[in-house]
């Protein structure tokens, strides 16, 4: 009876003592319920059309999140893990996306005129119809980028020189 008592005992011991070092070790996953921050892990969160103009979210994790119509003018999203994040139709003008990762990322029918994509990572991104008029896109990666009918009028190419003549649509000219 005692051995069994002992054995008991020890289990709850190292149960509690589990649970007081996982509470002792901060938040495990994203909580979208966090307010806007430089660093904030809003992973797989939906802010559909949300009035965010001038938003700091300078290396906040957005992976497969959606901003969908949202208005992110203004903001700082430099560094951002954006991996397969939805801006669908949003309006980012003048947002500052420098290295931000950016693969896989939806930016159908958003309007990224000025936007300042620096060194970011655009692989297989989808930049449908978007709007990139007078966008910065030096340094940028677009290995497999869908550029098809995307305004980039105006834009500084990859290469940091050129500037895409008016009327480039769907490539830079």
């Amino acid at each position: 009876m005692w051995c069994w008592f002992m054995r008991v005992w020890k289990w709850q011991l190292g149960v509690i003592g589990l649970g007081v070092g996982l509470s002792l070790a901060g938040p495990a996953s994203a909580s979208c319920t966090d307010p806007p921050r430089p660093g904030v892990d809003w992973t797989r969160c939906i802010y559909a059309e949300r009035e965010m103009t001038g938003v700091d979210l300078k290396g906040a994790r957005l992976r497969d999140s959606k901003f969908t119509r949202s208005d992110l003018s203004n903001g700082t999203l430099a560094g951002i893990d954006g991996r397969r994040a939805k801006f669908v139709s949003s309006i980012l003008r003048d947002a500052d996306f420098t290295d931000a990762v950016l693969r896989e990322a939806d930016f159908t029918k958003a309007d990224l005129t000025g936007a300042n994509l620096s060194g970011s990572d655009l692989s297989k991104a989808r930049l449908f119809r978007t709007i990139l008029r007078g966008a910065n896109l030096t340094g940028a990666t677009m290995t497999g980028t869908d550029l098809w009918q995307a305004d980039v009028s105006g834009a500084t190419w990859t290469d940091g020189t050129t500037i895409c003549a008016e009327g480039s649509v769907g490539q830079c000219r």
